[in-house]
């Protein structure tokens, strides 16, 4: 099937505004954190009428909500497994779970008293972005049982509990970072789940 250009530009064109609003509304949330972030504010810094955000997301929250998944998708979709083993697996979920708690989004939300909002999208909830995640999570676990180099078990239950141990380390890293140095966390938080997975 073909599409004619008008069409190409049509189908294109949602996308781009919806970039550009979570672009705006990113560069809020670093600058200004969530509470003074502010509708009518995204709609100017992405160029577009508040009408044109309302059709999209009915307020502030679900933008950031959006934001969240957007960043936190490309972040687990931009870190590729060296191999299948268990080591490959572990070492990829350490380095997701660098980059989420040094990415700038994430991090305005973890340093600031915003944080309630990265919880509820994060936390409370099993959102589009957790589910994501934990697809990524079982397949890896699949591969690595099929290898034999990870312990037998429900995938999706193994990928639930290493989902919770590196979200919580992530969540946390700021209370521990006089006793932990950077080398120190990511070398623990492997041998945690290196050991829950180990066979």
């Amino acid at each position: 099937m073909s599409s004619s250009n008008a069409d190409l530009d049509r189908s294109s064109e949602p996308r781009g505004t919806d970039d550009a609003i979570l672009d705006a509304a990113a560069e809020l949330v670093i600058q200004l954190g969530v509470r003074r972030t502010q509708l009518a504010e995204i709609a100017r810094r992405a160029g577009v009428s508040r009408p044109t955000v309302y059709r999209r997301w009915p307020d502030v929250r679900a933008v950031i909500g959006a934001l969240l998944t957007r960043e936190i998708a490309a972040t687990q979709e931009a870190v590729r497994l060296a191999g299948v083993d268990r080591a490959a697996f572990v070492d990829g979920v350490v380095e997701v779970a660098v980059r989420l708690r040094d990415h700038p989004v994430l991090g305005a939300l973890l340093r600031s008293a915003d944080s309630d909002t990265l919880f509820e999208y994060v936390v409370e909830r099993l959102g589009t972005s957790q589910r994501g995640l934990l697809e990524a999570l079982r397949a890896g676990i699949a591969q690595g049982q099929e290898h034999g180099s990870i312990r037998a078990g429900d995938p999706v239950e193994l990928a639930a509990m290493v989902l919770l141990i590196a979200q919580s380390t992530v969540q946390s890293h700021r209370m521990v970072a006089q006793l932990l140095s950077e080398d120190a966390w990511r070398r623990e938080l492997a041998r945690a789940l290196d050991g829950y997975l180990a066979p």
